[in-house]
């Protein structure tokens, strides 16, 4: 029962700090969609663990903190949004790279997950 309770608590507390985040046309107004592909990988015989494609609108919270698929990380996870930040800074429309994750768990390295990412974004037209 404890276990129900910690993790609604803990659900709680995600919720509001996605709230306390705002939505992207309040962060970036000038973005008018982006589009964020990752492929995560782990150690494993076969290293590819997920392929994810995730639509980012106007309206959607801006979230850019994507979590570890690793069972049992700790505050581990992928934080896209420095990269989001700096395209849409620049005004470019888009970026590749990897991340590795930094949480830890106990009997795995400290590359027990990675993901590669590439980012598109269309941006408003000027008046």
């Amino acid at each position: 029962m404890a276990q129900k309770r910690d993790y609604k608590k803990k659900m709680e507390l995600n919720k509001l700090q996605k709230s306390e985040m705002g939505i992207v046309s309040d962060r970036f107004p000038s973005v008018s969609n982006m589009v964020i592909y990752m492929t995560y990988f782990h150690e494993a015989e076969n290293p590819i663990l997920m392929e994810r494609t995730i639509n980012i609108f106007p309206t959607s919270i801006a979230d850019f903190n994507m979590a570890c698929m690793i069972r049992g990380c700790d505050k581990g996870g992928f934080n896209l949004a420095p990269v989001i930040s700096k395209l849409v800074k620049e005004r470019k429309k888009s970026a590749k790279g990897d991340m590795t994750c930094k949480g830890k768990i106990e009997n795995h390295s400290s590359r027990h997950a990675h993901i590669s990412y590439r980012i598109s974004i269309n941006f408003r037209k000027k008046h």
